[in-house]
């Protein structure tokens, strides 16, 4: 039976859309992960790096860690493989960072010399909603590469999947 919660959903659902989405690209050669497009942020891997780099930062916020780890941008470059073990690196210290912590906890983080409030559910409805819209741009990205039929990504796919998997 599939999840009714819904942060158990958007949660579950990134995890399952990204790990597609990098699976496609560990069979591609590196000059297609690198190839640029006139969207997001160029490339296929650039943009699936950010994806992962921004769950990270929120992530930090999340577990209220007091000092965030750098930009995992500024790491790379990273190989799909590397970026599927960093995926379920990430997803588990997010799952744990939420675990019994109520979603109207207010919590602040510093970014530019300036500081920022958020609610807990808040921050999990960017990271998920974030990385939609960098999926939706990889797809794209692997149409124009010539990919059919391109990896399942939405909500209703992941259901259907459940569902069809229980």
């Amino acid at each position: 039976m599939p999840a009714s919660d819904p942060v158990q959903i958007l949660l579950a659902h990134n995890h399952w859309a990204t790990r597609n989405i990098l699976d496609a690209c560990a069979k591609l050669p590196g000059e297609q992960l690198d190839r640029e497009f006139d969207m997001g942020l160029k490339t296929l891997r650039a943009t699936m790096t950010h994806v992962l780099g921004a769950m990270r930062g929120w992530g930090d916020l999340l577990a209220q860690r007091d000092q965030q780890r750098g930009r995992l941008e500024a790491e790379g470059p990273h190989s799909p493989v590397q970026l599927l073990e960093l995926l379920d690196q990430i997803g588990a210290d997010i799952l744990a960072s939420i675990e019994g912590k109520p979603l109207d906890e207010l919590l602040s983080g510093e970014r530019g010399g300036k500081t920022y409030t958020f609610t807990r559910g808040a921050v999990i409805t960017h990271v998920t909603t974030h990385g939609m819209h960098h999926r939706a741009q990889a797809i794209n990205m692997l149409k124009h590469l010539g990919i059919d039929p391109v990896p399942p990504s939405s909500v209703m796919e992941w259901v259907f999947m459940v569902d069809n998997n229980s």
